[in-house]
């Protein structure tokens, strides 16, 4: 209380609106990574060079898996932009998985930043046919 009897409590409003949250580029591209990958009939991302890179950065000891590969995007401080690069599974329907995978990405960006996603350009860059090995094993056996 002042010393006019007033109650100070309530003069500044809501705590959450009393500063700045700043969403970096790499966090938002982490969830399009994400959000892509779980749609079913996506394979990988990324084209084929970037995956190559990826799997040989990879196989370094300590190394994380990069669940951005393929995904760039624009942040602005209340929309933001994604272009994605898939590859998608012999025998889906290729409209459906780009759909799919910009609801998925809208969705989770969305729900997760609070920002505004203006479009999500998806490329695909390859068919992953059944009888074609992977490039990049999935579950590298740890160094002792």
């Amino acid at each position: 209380m002042t010393e006019t009897g007033q109650n100070l409590s309530g003069k500044h409003g809501d705590p959450g609106g009393r500063g700045r949250t700043t969403i970096s580029d790499s966090v938002v591209e982490k969830i399009v990574g994400m959000a892509a990958r779980d749609v079913s009939g996506v394979h990988a991302m990324g084209s084929g060079i970037s995956r190559a890179f990826g799997a040989a950065r990879e196989r370094v000891p300590g190394a994380a898996k990069s669940v951005s590969r393929g995904v760039s995007v624009e942040v602005g401080e209340k929309q933001t932009a994604v272009d994605l690069e898939i590859v998608v599974d012999y025998g889906v329907s290729i409209t459906e998985v780009a759909g799919s995978v910009r609801e998925s990405v809208i969705s989770a960006v969305e729900w997760m930043t609070g920002l505004e996603v203006v479009e999500v350009n998806v490329t695909v860059s390859d068919v992953k046919l059944p009888d074609e090995e992977d490039e990049e094993p999935e579950e590298l056996p740890r160094l002792r």
